[in-house]
């Protein structure tokens, strides 16, 4: 069972995931997504807390009030952390986590301690604790296939970033023709601002006009 909040505090709102367990932590270990964070009590048991990212979030500019629920919820689920004052929670791209078959279930190392941000919580703060708990939804997911589904989109919309670029580098290839037909060069195509165009360093142009047009037959 994983278990689902809310958090509100920012828009759209975020949606932030746990397990109920450290067996079900493992299968959140394997099957997280690139764009989640894990979230943990520094150097005590705790709940495995992530947060799944929006699409103009990235893992280090996260606003501070959802950094602050998010605290607030791994507090509130660690048995000795919630009883402490002044705690550390640390947190790091779920692909920054580094899972191995020598360790405990539910237990992680990180490939690069350089990518592991903290936050910290000075008490537990009853208000924002409950306003999550309110939103919490008990869900029982196919976490593999989730995850097929979601690497299977990803690739997809990869495929049609990468033609749109293709199209866009084709219609620059047409309009600069056009520039140099009109002011008379013809076939005369070597010019500084074509050997100045990033898409030409990235593409293998080679000065043959017709033969780099038809790559985009």
């Amino acid at each position: 069972m994983v278990l689902y909040f809310t958090s509100n505090v920012v828009s759209p709102p975020a949606l932030i995931y746990m397990g109920k367990d450290k067996f079900e932590n493992e299968d959140l270990i394997k099957h997280g997504f690139e764009q989640d964070v894990w979230f943990h009590v520094d150097k005590l048991s705790s709940a495995h807390v992530y947060l799944r990212l929006s699409a103009d979030q990235t893992w280090d500019n996260i606003p501070s009030a959802l950094l602050d629920d998010l605290a607030q919820l791994v507090k509130a689920n660690s048995i000795e952390g919630n009883k402490k004052n002044n705690l550390t929670i640390i947190y790091t791209p779920w692909a920054n986590l580094n899972k191995n078959g020598s360790m405990d279930v539910g237990q992680v190392s990180f490939k690069n301690n350089k990518q592991v941000k903290r936050v910290y919580a000075a008490e537990r703060i009853n208000e924002v604790v409950n306003r999550l708990n309110k939103t919490k939804v008990e869900k029982f997911p196919d976490l593999a296939q989730e995850k097929a589904d979601h690497d299977r989109k990803m690739r997809q919309q990869q495929r049609q970033r990468e033609q749109e670029q293709k199209e866009q580098d084709f219609r620059q290839v047409q309009a600069l023709k056009q520039k140099a037909s009109d002011r008379g060069y013809g076939s005369i195509f070597d010019s500084e601002e074509m050997k100045g165009s990033s898409n030409y360093r990235n593409m293998d142009y080679d000065g043959d006009v017709d033969a780099f047009e038809e790559d985009f037959m």
